[in-house]
């Protein structure tokens, strides 16, 4: 398969990075040469990156930084408490009407942010015949999530079988991934792929994950327009991060490269307060005044909705405003 040789290229080696992005030595010693949450960048998204600097909405995301050994006060291990909601091996139920399945531990990269780094993930050789027992059994279960790690780290083969048995039980009308292959390994979106989708009995919905309107490129545009063709609806979820997309320019510009690629903005999402990810969190209560100035530039099908993940919470949390609305076309305070 192609895109696993893209995937093994992927830089895993902090010395291999560095010397790529042409790193000074003052540069290096602030970058962790052995991170707790291992390196994992595509060749794809550090050919994106600026050479000799450790600022950028890439290098932010990907490359770990002495930051993540901060610890701050209300920043935790499992800040949305997944493990209280593991009904079964990897097999999550927080909502109602919907279970997700936590695929696999692998994954096309490693965002420094990632609020699942400390899962305790099964054995990737393990199957799935629990999971799929406890929805056979839940009638009340009408949508089954894919996520991970990245549900697309797995063989065709292995996903065929999974979704075949999905695809089988008559209550599942809705089956959702969540996946970052598109923007770091497009070529995963290969026809072999596209042939598995298309048997699918559940209508599909594929969720993706881009942060920064530079993460999209004319291979992705083409990966996500071939889902497209098949009549999968497109969303993506980004995450508010300081110093990677926290400007109403930045979010409105992502909004625009998201309709233009045929995805629909869907959730933005507050940061998740993982452990070693303060430096990620952006400017408190901005992030509503920044998403009105998208609105009044964009139609409102491409804002998103502000959220935050609370443990407990029957659904994700609206973050919403009593500030009053500025008039249509105006420019928000920036």
């Amino acid at each position: 398969m192609f895109w696993r040789q893209i995937q093994r290229e992927n830089f895993t080696r902090f010395e291999d990075l560095a010397n790529y992005l042409e790193l000074s030595e003052e540069l290096r010693s602030q970058v962790l040469k052995r991170p707790r949450f291992a390196l994992n960048v595509p060749r794809r998204l550090a050919a994106k990156m600026a050479k000799n600097t450790l600022e950028g909405p890439l290098v932010r995301q990907f490359v770990p930084l002495e930051d993540e050994l901060a610890l701050s006060p209300g920043f935790v291990a499992d800040p949305v408490q997944d493990s209280a909601f593991r009904q079964c091996g990897k097999l999550l139920h927080k909502y109602s009407g919907r279970a997700l399945l936590v695929v696999t531990g692998a994954c096309a990269m490693h965002c420094r942010y990632c609020f699942r780094q400390n899962f305790s993930y099964e054995p990737a050789d393990k199957g799935f015949d629990q999971e799929l027992a406890y929805i056979r059994a839940d009638e009340t279960l009408e949508e089954v999530i894919l996520s991970g790690g990245d549900p697309l780290s797995l063989g065709d083969e292995a996903l065929e079988r999974l979704l075949s048995a999905i695809s089988s039980i008559p209550h599942v009308r809705r089956l959702r991934f969540h996946t970052r292959f598109p923007i770091g390994i497009p070529e995963r979106i290969d026809d072999s792929f596209l042939s598995i989708l298309a048997a699918v009995r559940p209508q599909v919905f594929i969720v993706i994950h881009c942060n920064h309107p530079r993460e999209l490129d004319p291979d992705v545009v083409t990966a996500l327009k071939k889902l497209r063709q098949l009549g999968i609806p497109l969303l993506n979820q980004a995450v508010l991060l300081k110093g990677v997309n926290d400007s109403p320019e930045v979010l409105l510009e992502l909004s625009k490269a998201l309709l233009n690629a045929g995805v629909l903005p869907y959730y933005l999402h507050e940061l998740d307060r993982v452990q070693g990810t303060a430096h990620f969190e952006a400017e408190e209560g901005r992030g509503v005044e920044w998403l009105r100035f998208v609105q009044h530039n964009l139609a409102g099908f491409g804002v998103p909705r502000l959220v935050r993940e609370e443990a407990g919470q029957k659904s994700k949390t609206f973050i919403t405003s009593d500030l009053p609305s500025q008039a249509p076309g105006s420019r928000a305070p920036v």
